[in-house]
């Protein structure tokens, strides 16, 4: 039975403000992106004769084609390396009584608070001094161990709401807490993992500041990180740049409308159990 009109508007209007805060601003791009170059659109206004073009110019001027491609490689050696340490890391913490677990919980917490800003400074002459600066691997490790927290508290979230039984039942037929995690844990734990790498793709593809400072070659960087150099040659091109803004994050939309559902999943499978 459905709850009452007057129970449900609080939370409609709620979503209401939400779908307008996300399309209002992404139809003001896609509008001022169809403009003539040069010129300076106000507002949300369909220009009567669109200019789709402006799309391939910005992709030519910006030279996203490598950038792309970097992007890419950076998705695949993070994702799944973040997704599988952090999956076997929540498992220990939230099933297994691991000695020193909880000063490891409390280390990831404080990461969690730790600014981005505030650490950028550090790595730089880290990698510097193990030779890794101004490369891919470099800033592929970077990224892995800034995930890491949120990314382990995630999965601990997910293991500590699994029954203790599902482990002892599987200890008593011989398996070992290994065994145990690769036929039971992890196979339930599909929907938290894939919610988990949908999270770290969208993060890892925006990723800007990270690929500004470690990485000097700009065919190495992100398209995110592309972003200034597109700002910097047109800034006072607001056509171009929103054409160019809108082409780095169609990707990241579209992998959201995709798989959103496994994120939903994985919210509602928590809230559930918890």
């Amino acid at each position: 039975m459905r709850a009452p009109l007057k129970e449900r508007l609080p939370g409609l209007v709620l979503l209401l403000a939400a779908m307008l805060f996300s399309i209002v601003p992404l139809a003001s791009m896609l509008t001022a992106a169809l403009h003539r170059q040069g010129t300076v659109p106000v507002g949300i206004e369909w220009p009567a004769d669109p200019q789709w073009h402006n799309f391939i110019d910005a992709w030519n001027v910006a030279n996203i084609t490598p950038l792309l491609l970097s992007s890419l490689l950076l998705v695949a050696g993070v994702v799944p390396a973040a997704a599988l340490i952090a999956t076997m890391a929540g498992y220990g913490l939230g099933q297994l009584k691991v000695p020193g677990g909880a000063v490891f919980f409390v280390l990831l917490l404080l990461g969690l608070t730790l600014p981005r800003e505030a650490t950028i400074v550090p790595l730089y002459y880290q990698l510097r001094d193990m030779g890794l600066l101004n490369s891919r691997l470099g800033l592929t490790l970077v990224l892995i161990g800034e995930f890491m927290p949120f990314a382990v508290f995630w999965m601990r979230a997910h293991f500590l709401t699994m029954p203790k039984e599902l482990g002892e039942a599987a200890s008593i037929d011989g398996a070992g807490a290994w065994q145990s995690f690769l036929r039971i844990q992890a196979p339930l734990a599909v929907p938290a993992v894939s919610s988990l790498c949908l999270l770290l793709f969208l993060w890892t593809w925006n990723t800007f500041l990270e690929a500004i400072v470690l990485v000097d070659d700009p065919s190495q960087r992100t398209m995110a990180g592309a972003l200034q150099n597109f700002v910097g040659l047109h800034s006072t091109d607001v056509v171009l740049l929103n054409a160019g803004s809108l082409l780095i994050m169609a990707p990241t939309i579209i992998v959201f409308l995709l798989f959103q559902r496994h994120f939903i999943k994985a919210m509602i499978a928590g809230t559930v159990k918890g």
